[in-house]
């Protein structure tokens, strides 16, 4: 009988997340993995098969659980405009740094060069923007945007707006990216109340 795994693979992939944003996936090796999840490389390469596959794996995962954040948030706020500002500031929690966002958005030019890791990015954008939606829609109905909000169109631009945001914070170094974040989204959302 195997052995059961120390390590899981969900522990894994969290750990090649935080390397990737320490190192980006250009410089990335498996050994930086492993020392973040207490792992030898060799355990990664069994299981995952090489970096790529590794990469792969994450950005499976990260598509599989892009809705997450914001149904955590809406399972513990009652306002769903409090449950955006809690999922933004979940993103930037992810982004302490220009450099960690730098080394992030390599996954971006991976996402964008590749189609295996393009159709991931795809499903990923697509469970946000509908968890956008939802939430956007349920703002409607609660009274916290106005009736007859293009829900579809404002999503997007939220998307758009928490995007740029971070974007400009990592370029300019300026401020604190959460409160930054709120600020940008209170600024949209209020020219739609």
């Amino acid at each position: 009988m195997p052995r059961p795994r120390a390590t899981s693979d969900a522990d894994i992939l969290a750990a090649t997340g935080r390397a990737i944003g320490a190192h980006g996936p250009g410089r990335l090796t498996l050994a930086h993995v492993g020392a973040e999840a207490g792992v030898s490389p060799a355990t990664l390469s069994q299981r995952f098969g090489s970096k790529r596959g590794l990469l792969l794996a994450f950005a499976a995962d990260a598509a599989a659980g892009a809705g997450a954040p914001y149904r955590k948030a809406r399972a513990t706020r009652d306002s769903p405009l409090a449950a955006l500002h809690a999922v933004a500031d979940e993103f930037a929690r992810h982004m302490s740094t220009p450099e960690e966002m730098a080394n992030h958005l390599g996954m971006l030019q991976l996402d964008l060069s590749e189609p295996e890791f393009r159709v991931h990015a795809a499903a990923h954008t697509r469970t946000v923007d509908a968890e956008l939606r939802e939430l956007l829609a349920d703002a409607v109905t609660r009274g916290e945007l106005p009736a007859g909000t293009d829900v579809s169109r404002l999503a997007r631009a939220v998307r758009i707006t928490m995007d740029g945001s971070l974007l400009r914070w990592a370029l300019t170094g300026d401020g604190d990216a959460a409160a930054l974040l709120h600020d940008d989204l209170d600024h949209l959302l209020g020219r739609t109340a």
